[in-house]
């Protein structure tokens, strides 16, 4: 809420007491219950107001909105609305408000960064004959300027109503906060009241008007309200306020019926007593009759300027008491045929201009086209009902038509004296400043100056003729000049697209082609895989045929290796139990342990060869029985032929086969050697994590027998210097004793010689306690001596238990080091028997092979014999 709208609270929470609204619904008499009703209906008619499409006007148009309509290109400076482009805000048959929201040019930086300045709201209001204009509250100051037509304007002035008449060319100010409605004049025959008016803040705030709006509803301002608080503060029947908020809106603009004459005074009346609280009204209307309330007519006053070419009239706070407190002036200006306000610029000033008659054209110029890139100098031609506006330190020159004068009003951004500086004439700024330098800044010799200045006698407002049409034409030009570049502009738009959508559309073919090799790239690689696969089928198919004859011719020569390795692994047993028998005395666990797994293996070893063995005796009297039917069958030449063919495949055979064999042969002995040296290693870590484990044992030790020597040496020194200082104490004492006693002794000796025997006894008993003090001290010392004996003999005894400890350390190096020699012994005896093993069966084999060419080179008859001969020797 605006908060202007707070200082009517109260009316509303505290009544007037001339309506006695005290008094309970239900006791209200029945002529204040027919004025309570009454009163209501007329408050209804004050606070509603509605636009065109029936819904009430609670705010105008933003301030600050982009959307108002702006003349002018991007970049230009000066802004020029055409009366078709006013945006509407009321229209009803008794009249109609249009707006205008236009800011100056100079900022379109700000515009681009978000921000908005220097933007002017305007609005148009027409009245028809005897037509009202219902209240609302002003949210901004409002400035305006009465165009046509007369009638009455009425407002609230702290506790007052004031009223003034309005006439063609009056100005007016009402301030923001104020209660305001206009009147038109009741004659049919005079013309429609047509109001120019402008909104702003006061000049503490800044020009722009606020965000919500210029003025609003005092609907808004009751109907917020719940029921229950509305019917507390106007203490009314409930009735009453439900057909307060019920009530159906009325438009903005109203007829006021002529048959009704009083019914606006008691309008105003109950506006009074209700809103502002006056108890008797009286003569509170004012009627012109205060100097506060006087109005500035342009036609009454004599103009600031005149002469053949036209004239100018400028109002400020100091010609109309109203703008006080207020940053808005108003100007006229009327342009004879032919005729040019001269080239000029406004220092403190914005002129938002409106044209009431004729036509004409403006020139708007950058002021530095150095400082400001982006401004462009502006030409526009203007007519009545147009909205232009000039931006401050602007130069701007507005020229008439030869056929017709030029006028126009407006509001500048100050009340302040604004004088206009012009650059040509006899009022120009140019004849206050030095020639020489005037031609040194214009480039030119002092006497084209003299010409410059000398030639125009007038001031101001200049003689022009045609001028208009010359800038129309150039208008026209420059408009046509910038159409050809625009649409140049859209040509090499149009042309850029096109070879962006060219590049694109190769670009997209290239994507698709390379798609495509791709997907074939692609395509034959499956193609290429799945041949290839087919191949390693096909190849695996064959591989696993050959492996299965392969096995089946195998299998023979399997059999008689198993009962080579069985003879072979005995021999390695009975080797390995005499080596075991050796290295019991230092490895007897792991021996037990490792005669339990090999007998194991070696029963299940067994087990399998006798299984083997009878497999292998079936299969050869099966084989027997089948080679005897078979040399039945076949001659003997194609039994020796299949032989000796036979015979270099099993040769082949036997020789791949031992070749297999001694690769795994080797690859088994890599595996146990690498076995062995991971044992090896991991034993060496775990000695050398012992070895390190033990060293941090004994420096910890080390560190804390260091500590205990150091704890002790302190402890003897701190004792030293206490037995020093008791000894130094003891000995000042026996000292001062022994001085006493000395003067007593002399004192006792004059005073008691006469008692010499009683002396001698004192005297022994003396010395008797001079005696046990000396023994009891040496006693202490003693003590102190024997304390000091034990604590060294400790030292003593823990360094010697170190020195055994050390003594004992490379003794227990020495043995790790004979158990790593026996290790390494290990397992270079168990390499060389592993060679000796592998020679031995080369041997074997080679026999074996030599025993089986013998045989089979005999001849198909001895061929049996010969088998038997080499499974004897084998076994």
């Amino acid at each position: 809420m605006h908060p202007h709208s707070f200082s009517l609270l109260p009316l509303f929470l505290s009544p007037p007491t001339s309506l006695n609204l005290q008094t309970k619904p239900e006791k209200l008499p029945e002529d204040m219950k027919s004025f309570s009703l009454y009163s209501v209906f007329l408050l209804c008619s004050f606070l509603l107001l509605l636009n065109n499409n029936n819904k009430c006007v609670c705010v105008g148009l933003s301030f600050h909105e982009d959307g108002g309509v702006s003349g002018g290109s991007t970049g230009t400076v000066g802004r020029l609305v055409k009366k078709e482009d006013r945006l509407p805000v009321v229209a009803t048959e008794f009249g109609q408000i249009s707006a205008v929201d236009v800011d100056d040019g100079s900022s379109e930086t700000g515009k681009r960064r978000g921000r908005h300045y220097n933007n002017y709201h305007v609005q148009f209001i027409t009245l028809e004959p005897n037509s009202l204009f219902l209240p609302v509250l002003l949210h901004a100051d409002m400035v305006f300027y009465v165009q046509t037509g007369s009638g009455k304007l009425s407002w609230t002035d702290s506790d007052e109503l004031t009223k003034v008449s309005l006439q063609r060319g009056d100005v007016y100010r009402l301030k923001s906060g104020t209660l305001f409605y206009v009147h038109s004049s009741l004659e049919p025959e005079r013309p429609r009241l047509r109001i120019i008016a402008i909104f702003t803040n006061p000049e503490e705030e800044q020009l722009q008007g606020p965000l919500i709006g210029p003025y609003s509803s005092i609907n808004d301002l009751v109907r917020g309200f719940d029921k229950d608080i509305l019917q507390a503060a106007f203490q009314v029947p409930e009735e009453v306020v439900e057909e307060l908020t019920s009530a159906t809106d009325t438009p903005a603009i109203v007829h006021a019926e002529t048959k009704r004459k009083n019914f606006w005074q008691q309008q105003e009346k109950l506006l009074i007593n209700v809103y502002l609280g006056i108890q008797r009204y009286g003569n509170r209307v004012d009627e012109n009759k205060k100097k506060h309330t006087k109005t500035f007519n342009f036609f009454k006053e004599d103009p600031d300027f005149k002469n053949c070419n036209g004239w100018s009239t400028v109002v400020t706070k100091h010609d109309l008491h109203a703008l006080h407190g207020s940053q808005i002036g108003v100007f006229m200006v009327n342009l004879t045929k032919g005729s040019m306000m001269g080239p000029h610029w406004n220092p403190t000033a914005t002129e938002v201009s409106i044209v009431l008659e004729g036509e004409g054209m403006v020139r708007v110029v950058c002021p530095s086209a150095l400082t400001n890139k982006e401004c462009k100098n502006s030409r526009f031609r203007v007519e009545e009902g147009d909205v232009f506006t000039v931006p401050r330190f602007h130069p701007v020159a507005q020229t008439s038509f030869n056929n017709g004068s030029l006028v126009f009003m407006g509001f500048s951004t100050t009340t302040k004296k604004n004088h206009p500086q012009f650059l040509a004439g006899k009022a120009s700024v140019l004849q206050t400043l030095s020639k020489p330098i005037l031609g040194v800044s214009f480039n030119v010799s002092n006497t084209t100056i003299d010409q410059l200045l000398a030639a125009q006698e007038e001031a101001i407002i200049l003689d022009c003729t045609s001028c208009a049409e010359e800038q129309e034409v150039r208008m026209e030009d420059e408009i046509e000049k910038e159409r050809q570049e625009e649409e140049e502009r859209r040509r090499e738009e149009e042309e850029k697209r096109k070879r962006e959508e060219e590049e694109e559309r190769k670009k997209r073919e290239e994507e698709e082609e390379q798609k495509r090799q791709e997907e074939e790239e692609e395509k034959r690689k499956k193609e290429e895989e799945e041949e290839r696969r087919r191949k390693e089928e096909e190849e695996e198919r064959r591989r696993e045929e050959e492996e299965q004859r392969r096995h089946e011719e195998e299998e023979q020569r399997r059999r008689e290796e198993e009962e080579a390795e069985q003879r072979r692994q005995e021999e390695e047993e009975e080797k390995r139990q005499r080596e075991e028998e050796e290295e019991q005395r230092k490895r007897e666990k792991e021996e037990r342990k490792r005669e339990e797994d090999e007998e194991k293996e070696r029963e299940a070893q067994e087990k399998e060869q006798k299984r083997r063995e009878e497999e292998e005796k079936r299969r050869e009297e099966e084989e027997e029985r089948q080679r005897e039917e078979e040399e039945q069958r076949r001659q003997e030449e194609e039994e020796r032929q299949r032989e000796e063919e036979e015979q270099r495949q099993r040769e082949e055979e036997e020789q791949r086969r031992q070749e297999e064999e001694e690769r795994q042969r080797e690859e088994e002995k890599e595996r146990q050697r690498e076995e062995e040296e991971q044992r090896r290693r991991e034993k060496e870590e775990k000695r050398r994590q012992r070895e390190e484990e033990e060293q941090r044992r004994q420096e910890e030790k080390e560190r804390q027998r260091e500590e205990e020597r150091q704890r002790r040496q302190e402890e003897e020194e701190r004792q030293r210097e206490e037995e020093e200082e008791i000894e130094q104490e003891e000995q000042q004492r026996r000292q001062e004793e022994e001085r006493r006693r000395q003067e007593e002794e002399e004192k006792r000796r004059r005073e008691e010689s006469e008692t010499e025997e009683e002396t001698e006894q004192e005297i022994a008993r003396r010395e008797e306690e001079e005696r046990r003090e000396q023994e009891r001290q040496a006693e202490e010392a003693a003590r102190e001596r024997r304390e000091r004996e034990e604590s060294r003999q400790e030292e003593e005894e823990e360094q010697e238990q170190q020195r055994r400890q050390e003594a004992a350390r490379p003794e227990e190096e020495r043995r790790r080091r004979e158990e790593s020699e026996i290790e390494e012994e290990t397992e270079q005896e168990i390499a060389r028997r592993e060679e000796e093993e592998r020679r031995g069966w080369e041997r074997r084999a080679e026999e074996a092979a030599r025993m089986r060419r013998e045989g089979e080179g005999s001849g198909g008859g001895s061929r049996g014999e010969g088998r038997r001969r080499f499974l004897r020797l084998t076994t």
